[in-house]
């Protein structure tokens, strides 16, 4: 009897030990009693009715990534081309998420490549290449908007890879090419018309400087020769004033001497001397001088008669 009870007591205890569940954080479990919902278990402790209760589905409520292949789309202007996409998603119902779609990941990759589909068709391959923002934020919408009834929230999609035909890639490269070289082309032609553009103004400024030089120097010029001809206008001043001053003094001298007639009358030899010896062809002689010299005749005269 009391290996019964001991028996009994075992079956509890591992039944209970069995339908005791701890939830971890961030993750719920989905519990159906008699093979309907019942609840969701949360983070904690938490204890199942055995053989009635059972935990359909452990739920990720992190958000979670899906990387799908590369998905063949076709651009408004015929261009083949394979883009791969990336999708961030969280669950934000774990009801619906469990009871919502059989299989709602794979709903997810299939309704991202036809949104995908739909989105470059209704733009050329350059808009397709430059335009990444707004068909992520396009995609994020739709996507959102289709998952919702799944409990699903996506928070965001990227465009991981746009690989284009082969024939484009090369037709693209060769484009870059020419991109680049005309922009080299352009950063040359550029550089020698800057570099013309200074040695021009080098010479204009050197010109200048050498106008204003040669200006500077003509002023120089001009007032080093005024200041000369003041200096000689100022020394021949000087000497004119010297001579009439020497004049002045000899006439003064003259006058304080009181000379003689025979004495001024010599003076006046002296002085037609000087006249004669010039190259005047008239000599005016002073009325003084013609008497002198008659009377010198006179004289030789009565010399004779003696």
């Amino acid at each position: 009897m009391l290996y019964v009870f001991i028996g009994i007591a075992a079956v509890i205890f591992l039944l209970f030990i069995t339908n005791v569940h701890i939830v971890p954080q961030s993750h719920a479990f989905v519990v159906e009693r008699l093979g309907s919902y019942h609840s969701t278990w949360n983070t904690g402790l938490h204890f199942k009715l055995p053989f009635f209760d059972r935990i359909a589905r452990r739920i990720n409520l992190m958000e979670q990534v899906a990387d799908y292949p590369p998905q063949p789309v076709i651009t408004k202007d015929n261009v083949r081309m394979q883009i791969d996409t990336v999708v961030f998603f969280q669950i934000t119902d774990c009801k619906l998420f469990a009871y919502g779609h059989a299989n709602p990941m794979a709903a997810i990759e299939n309704l991202t490549a036809t949104t995908l589909r739909n989105i470059i068709g209704d733009l050329e391959l350059d808009n397709t290449l430059t335009s990444r923002d707004i068909i992520n934020t396009k995609m994020r919408a739709l996507l959102d908007e289709a998952t919702d009834p799944w409990g699903i929230k996506v928070t965001r999609v990227e465009l991981k890879n746009i690989i284009p035909p082969k024939e484009i890639q090369e037709a693209m490269e060769k484009q870059m090419k020419a991109e680049r070289e005309r922009r080299e082309s352009i950063l040359r032609a550029e550089g020698e018309k800057n570099s013309t553009i200074l040695v021009a103004q080098g010479k204009k400024e050197s010109k200048i400087l050498e106008a204003e030089a040669e200006k500077q120097s003509q002023i120089l010029r001009a007032e080093a020769a005024k200041e000369a001809k003041i200096r000689e206008a100022e020394g021949e001043a000087a000497a004119i004033l010297s001579i009439q001053k020497a004049t002045a003094d000899g006439i003064r001298m003259i006058n304080e001497a009181n000379p003689s007639s025979a004495v001024l009358t010599i003076k006046g030899y002296e002085a037609l001397e000087r006249v004669a010896d010039g190259q005047a062809t008239k000599i005016i002689i002073p009325s003084e001088i013609q008497n002198l010299a008659g009377l010198a005749t006179s004289v030789k005269e009565l010399v004779k008669d003696k």
